[in-house]
């Protein structure tokens, strides 16, 4: 690829990040909300076109296939979907975005291991590694949130002895092994799957606990971890478009997290630990 052509694709991803930028500031208001959403698909729109002509892919069927399913299932989603539903409706299309970073972290790995896994930096490994972690942790957990809000789940908080220090030890596990897997690839380089598994798991085990009153609060949290997976799968494809949307994600998710958090008057650990709406029986047990 020329450098001109990266240059062009480059300034065509500016004029995307800055629709995105428009589009969340017109979000802002009702009046405004459908442009600003019409405005940041559009600029999706272009980003895909530059990325397509100037990615240098090589298997265009599968990118027409998966662009086309995408497409039809999220119009035909979008148009069914009653306002009262639309909590879960974004957790699934979040959820979905944390897994696809968490993938495409992993794909990046298992390509680079391939052309000479012992030239991969620590760095480069510890970013492939926290971005399957926070993308796996969003795509089970809003999955579970989805299931919660749509009642194929119980909505109430599902509670047992020793959760939080489960969650815990699980947790620091995870970063251990990912820590070995740092410094010890490429030779332990399936221990990548222990790391996603973990996560998935943990991820599940993070939301279950939690009501539904809280759920909107914590699909925003989980808006925003995608958010950073996206960003941080940016760094590891040197890809700017990605890194900026990935960071308003983020950032916008965070800020949405703490204000809903604030008007029902409840912290954010306390929604994420206190199991609030659990019934218990006069001995204190939970059911």
């Amino acid at each position: 690829m020329t450098t001109g052509f990266i240059l062009w694709r480059e300034l065509v991803y500016l004029v995307a990040i800055a629709t995105f930028i428009l589009g969340i500031k017109r979000l802002g208001s009702p009046a405004t909300a459908r442009s600003g959403n019409q405005i940041a698909a559009g600029g999706m729109a272009i980003a895909l076109l530059a990325t397509v002509i100037g990615g240098g892919l090589h298997n265009w069927l599968l990118l027409v296939i998966g662009v086309a399913a995408g497409s039809a299932i999220g119009a035909v989603a979008a148009r069914r979907v009653k306002i009262t539903a639309m909590p879960q409706m974004v957790a699934l299309f979040n959820g979905m975005g944390g897994g696809a970073a968490a993938l495409i972290a992993t794909g990046d790995y298992r390509s680079l291991l391939g052309v000479g896994g012992a030239s991969l930096s620590g760095g480069e490994v510890g970013t492939v590694a926290l971005s399957c972690i926070i993308g796996a942790i969003s795509f089970s957990g809003s999955l579970i949130a989805f299931g919660k809000l749509q009642e194929v789940l119980p909505g109430r908080p599902l509670l047992f002895p020793g959760q939080h220090i489960l969650n815990g030890a699980l947790f620091l596990a995870i970063i251990v092994i990912s820590v070995v897997l740092t410094i010890a690839q490429p030779a332990m380089a399936t221990l990548l799957t222990v790391i996603l598994a973990g996560a998935v798991l943990f991820g599940i085990l993070l939301v279950l606990p939690i009501g539904g009153a809280d759920m909107p609060v914590v699909i925003a949290l989980l808006n925003a971890c995608t958010g950073v997976a996206a960003a941080v799968t940016g760094f590891l494809l040197s890809n700017t478009l990605l890194i900026v949307a990935g960071a308003l994600v983020g950032a916008s998710g965070s800020i949405l997290t703490q204000v809903m958090s604030q008007a029902m008057h409840r912290s954010i650990p306390k929604i994420l630990l206190g199991g609030f709406g659990a019934v218990r029986t006069a001995t204190g047990d939970d059911k």
